[in-house]
C-alpha cells in the first residue's frame, strides 16, 4: 500500500507539469486544493493548514485503504492452518492493518507523537511542556496531570475505536457470507465501504483538531 503511494508520487513528479493543469494533474490539484480549504476551515489559518496537510492527508488515505483492503476477496481468509494450544487456527497470508490491533496502535502512535512534535516545533519545548507540568497553582498542576493522561488515553481510544469498527465489520461479513452466500452480503459490503470512509475521516479530523490544540500557546491567553 505504502509502495503504491510512493510509485504514484514518483510517476506524477516525473511528468511534465503545466501551469494550466490537464488530466491527472487537474484531478490531483483539485483534490489537494479541496483538502487544503477543508483543513483551513477547521484550523482558521492557511499557514497551519499547509503544515498539517501532509500528516493529516497521509493518515486519512492510509487508514481508508487499510479499511478497504480487508474487503478484498481472500484477504484474511486465505492462509495456513496452524495448531496453537491444541486447536487449529487459520493464519492468513494477508490481513488488513486496521483489523489488527498492532496496526491501529502504530497509526495512533504516529498521530499522537506527530502532534507532540508539531507542538514543540511551533511554541517551543518549555511552553509545550508547561501544558503537562505546571507548578503555578495546585489547580494548574492537576490540570497538567489530566492533560498528560488524556494524551495516553488518545492512543488507546484511537487504536481500539478503529480496530473495533473494522474487525467487527469483517466478522459480520464472514457470518453473513456463511449463512447466505449470495446477494444478501452486498448491502453489508457497501455499508463497510461507507464505514471505512467514516472511520478514516474521523481519525484524520481528530488528528487535525489535536494538532491545532497542540500549536496553541495557552500561556499567551492568560
Amino acid at each position: 500500500m505504502a509502495g503504491g503511494f510512493i510509485v504514484l508520487a514518483v510517476v506524477f513528479r516525473s511528468r511534465q507539469l503545466t501551469s494550466v493543469p490537464r488530466g491527472l494533474q487537474n484531478v490531483l490539484e483539485t483534490i489537494v486544493e479541496g483538502a487544503l480549504d477543508f483543513i483551513t476551515s477547521i484550523t482558521g489559518n492557511r499557514e497551519q493548514a499547509n503544515k498539517f496537510f501532509a500528516l493529516v492527508v497521509t493518515i486519512f488515505f492510509f487508514v481508508l485503504f487499510s479499511n478497504w483492503f480487508g474487503l478484498l476477496p481472500g484477504v484474511g481468509s486465505i492462509g495456513l492452518n496452524e495448531v496453537e494450544e491444541g486447536r487449529t487456527v487459520l493464519v492468513p497470508f494477508f490481513r488488513s492493518a486496521s483489523a489488527d490491533l498492532n496496526g491501529t496502535l502504530a497509526i495512533a502512535l504516529v498521530s499522537v507523537i506527530g502532534t507532540q512534535i508539531f507542538g514543540i516545533a511551533t511554541i517551543g519545548i518549555f511552553k509545550h511542556a508547561a501544558k503537562y507540568i505546571n507548578f503555578r497553582s495546585p489547580v494548574m498542576f492537576f490540570v497538567g496531570i489530566l492533560e498528560a493522561v488524556s494524551e495516553l488515553a488518545r492512543v488507546i481510544s484511537f487504536s481500539f475505536r478503529l480496530f473495533g469498527n473494522v474487525f467487527a465489520g469483517e466478522v459480520l461479513l464472514i457470518v453473513v457470507l456463511f449463512l447466505v452466500p449470495f446477494i444478501a452480503p452486498l448491502p453489508f459490503l457497501f455499508l463497510e465501504v461507507f464505514v471505512g470512509i467514516v472511520q478514516a475521516l474521523v481519525f484524520a479530523l481528530l488528528t487535525l483538531v489535536f494538532l491545532t490544540m497542540a500549536v496553541t500557546d495557552h500561556s499567551a491567553a492568560h
